[in-house]
C-alpha cells in the first residue's frame, strides 16, 4: 500500500499548541527510544510524558524479534500489531499523534506503520517532546489504561521490499535507491552497528538528519520539494540501517508528494547475506 500523497491527506505535522488544544480528541504515542540504551525511552516516559500518552517501544511494539535475516528491526507481525493498536484504543477512524525526542527518528517509524495499517489520521509532533516542554505544557507520570476491546480491522499490509526484490532492482537499475544513513556510514568509513560497512551499489545518499533543524522542527516545504525533484516520475526505494530512520525520509517524500517505498530490512539485512554486493564509492544526491 503506497502512502497517500493526495491533496486531501491530513497534514502530517502538528504543533505543540495544536496538540494541546486537541489533546482530548486524539490518541498519543510516546515513541522515545535510544539504540544505545534500549531502556532509556521507558525511563523517560516514566519520568514525564504528554498527558494520556501510551508508551510505544521501537523493539516491543514497532518491530518483530530479530532473525538471521530481515534486519535488526523487522516489521512487526501483523496480528500482534493489530492487537497492540486495539490495546491503545486505535481504530480505523482514530486520530493519532506520535512524538519522540530525536528529530522524528522513531516517531516516523510509528507514523509509517500506522498508515500502512490503514490509519489515515496520523500526525507527528513538530519539535518533539522538547517543543511540548518548552511551551510550558503539563506533563504526566501516570500510565493510561489499556483498552480491552477486541482487535479491529486495522490490518497491517505493507509494501516494503525484501532483499531479493531490492537486489533485482539494484542489478537492473530499475529505480533509485536512497540510503538514509549519515554520510560516513554510507561511504563505508565507519560502521558502528552492523558487521559490514558500505552501501548498496548505485544508492544515493540522502541523510535522514537533514529533514529537521537542530531543534527537531521539520524543514519548510520547499526543502522537501527540492530534495525529491531529481526523482520525479519514479518511485525510489528508501533504506537506512534497520528500516527505522529511513521512515524520516519517507515522511520527507510524503511532504513533497513523492511516492517512495521502504526496504524494511535495510543495510542490516543486506549485509547479512554473504554474497550481497557492497559499494563504498560516493554517490551524493544533494
Amino acid at each position: 500500500m503506497s502512502l497517500d500523497t493526495s491533496e486531501n491527506a491530513i497534514d502530517p505535522m502538528l504543533s505543540a499548541a495544536g496538540l494541546h488544544d486537541s489533546l482530548q480528541d486524539v490518541v498519543v504515542l510516546d515513541c522515545r527510544f535510544s539504540l544505545a540504551d534500549t531502556t532509556e525511552g521507558q525511563r523517560l516516559y516514566n519520568q514525564g510524558h504528554i498527558p494520556g500518552a501510551h508508551y510505544c517501544d521501537l523493539e516491543q511494539h514497532l518491530s518483530a524479534p530479530k532473525q538471521a535475516h530481515g534486519g535488526r528491526h523487522p516489521l512487526p507481525e501483523p496480528l500482534a500489531f493489530q492487537r497492540q493498536l486495539a490495546q491503545w484504543g486505535i481504530r480505523p477512524d482514530s486520530r493519532v499523534v506520535v512524538y519522540d525526542n530525536n528529530r522524528l527518528a522513531f516517531a516516523s517509524r510509528a507514523w509509517w506503520l500506522l498508515r500502512q495499517a490503514g490509519i489515515e489520521q496520523v500526525q507527528l509532533l513538530n519539535g518533539g517532546f522538547n517543543a511540548w516542554c518548552n511551551a510550558g505544557y503539563p506533563q504526566a507520570t501516570d500510565m493510561p489504561a489499556l483498552s480491552s476491546s477486541a482487535p479491529g480491522s486495522n490490518t497491517l499490509t505493507t509494501d516494503s521490499l525484501t532483499y531479493d526484490q531490492v537486489r533485482q532492482l539494484a542489478g537492473e537499475q530499475a529505480c533509485p535507491l536512497i540510503d538514509s544513513r549519515e554520510a560516513p556510514r554510507y561511504r563505508g568509513e565507519v560502521e558502528p552497528i552492523d558487521p559490514v560497512a558500505g552501501h548498496i551499489p548505485g544508492a544515493t545518499n540522502l541523510p535522514w538528519t537533514d529533514i529537521c533543524d537542530e531543534e527537531g522542527f521539520i524543514k519548510p516545504e520547499a526543502f522537501h520539494n527540492q530534495r525529491w525533484a531529481p526523482f520525479r516520475g519514479e518511485e525510489p526505494v528508501v533504506y537506512c540501517g534497520s528500516g527505522v530512520t529511513a521512515c524520516v525520509n519517507l515522511l520527507s517524500a510524503h511532504l513533497a508528494n513523492q511516492p517512495a517505498r521502504l526496504y524494511a530490512g535495510s543495510w542490516s539485512d543486506w549485509c547479512s547475506y554473504s554474497d550481497a554486493p557492497i559499494a563504498t564509492a560516493i554517490t551524493n544526491g544533494n
